[in-house]
């Protein structure tokens, strides 16, 4: 079962899975996203596996519950896709060779131009949770997508922002932001020819990092092939800082915004990619207790720019 009720509350919609309780819990020695599960092909690069447990789909299922006028139910319309980036069980983003990391770019834009032509979706999420204290429930490496039939509420924040910003000051906020960054210098991370990685002058998390296209481009479909090449090496770069930091492989979501799938234009939105991990030190968890989750105020522990210069200082080698 899945359906979406509205909270009058925040004025935003949830979405109720109940099947989703029954999904796998870390089953190492029958992974279903191996070669020979028999759920997968028997040999491939990179591959789109159908969620077994979405939360959208098309055609969805009828609502269980009636709805009223106040408590309002809808069908959960959209696609949940899971990303399968390598056959090797235990290989990590990180870890991938850059033409094969070039590849994963080109599924990743491939599905988003697919799913931004069906009428029924009105955002698509790129995204990977990776690690336990993420909650990851199959270790293979893996991402996923989620195809909205409606704008979510921080993303449609984000939107709101830039195009606030837009009108007032006749730029991108994330050109602003940028230029920002570079002004000051502390906060970068590393750089190439098409793409800077830096921490947030507000970050919420104590090793949150952004990434941004230097020119403005509003999608991961409109990427030009300088700048997926460019991608792939910033992509290695940034995951290879986080693997040397502690010694491990850095658990962290990464998210992906695009502009909305919708119809309408959005001069105002520039491409981001944002990876947050839960660490904020070696044996420390940053936990999103009462006033993050509650209030929706974070409380960073740190400075962004000691951060920055600790992942900044880790020599990688690609």
């Amino acid at each position: 079962m899945s359906e979406l009720r509205w909270n009058p509350i925040l004025e935003e919609w949830v979405v109720t899975a109940t099947h989703r309780q029954e999904r796998p819990h870390r089953p190492d020695d029958q992974c279903p996203f191996c070669p020979g599960s028999g759920k997968v092909p028997d040999q491939y690069d990179v591959y789109i596996y159908p969620n077994d447990f979405p939360s959208f789909s098309t055609p969805p299922p009828n609502p269980t519950i009636e709805g009223s006028d106040f408590y309002r139910v809808e069908k959960s319309f959209g696609q949940c896709d899971v990303v399968l980036y390598h056959p090797e069980h235990t290989k990590t983003l990180a870890e991938l060779p850059l033409e094969h990391i070039r590849l994963l770019i080109g599924l990743w834009q491939r599905r988003f131009r697919e799913l931004a032509t069906r009428p029924e979706v009105n955002y698509v999420l790129i995204f990977e949770n990776k690690g336990d204290v993420i909650g990851v429930t199959i270790p293979h490496p893996h991402g996923q997508i989620y195809a909205f039939p409606f704008i979510p509420p921080k993303v449609q924040k984000r939107i709101d922002s830039a195009e606030k910003h837009y009108k007032e000051k006749k730029e991108c906020l994330f050109c602003h932001i940028l230029s920002e960054e570079k002004k000051d210098g502390r906060r970068i991370v590393t750089q190439n020819g098409s793409w800077i990685a830096f921490v947030p002058f507000f970050a919420r998390f104590p090793y949150e990092v952004h990434i941004l296209p230097k020119t403005h481009v509003a999608s991961i479909d409109a990427l030009e092939k300088d700048q997926v090449i460019d991608l792939a090496q910033m992509l290695k770069t940034t995951l290879s800082k986080y693997d040397g930091l502690f010694g491990f492989s850095l658990p962290y979501m990464m998210l992906m915004y695009p502009a909305p799938t919708d119809g309408r234009e959005y001069p105002h939105i520039h491409f981001s990619i944002e990876f947050l991990p839960l660490h904020r030190a070696k044996d420390k968890l940053k936990y999103l207790a009462g006033c993050e989750t509650g209030a929706g105020t974070f409380i960073n522990d740190v400075s962004a720019e000691e951060k920055a210069r600790e992942l900044r200082e880790v020599a990688v080698s690609l």
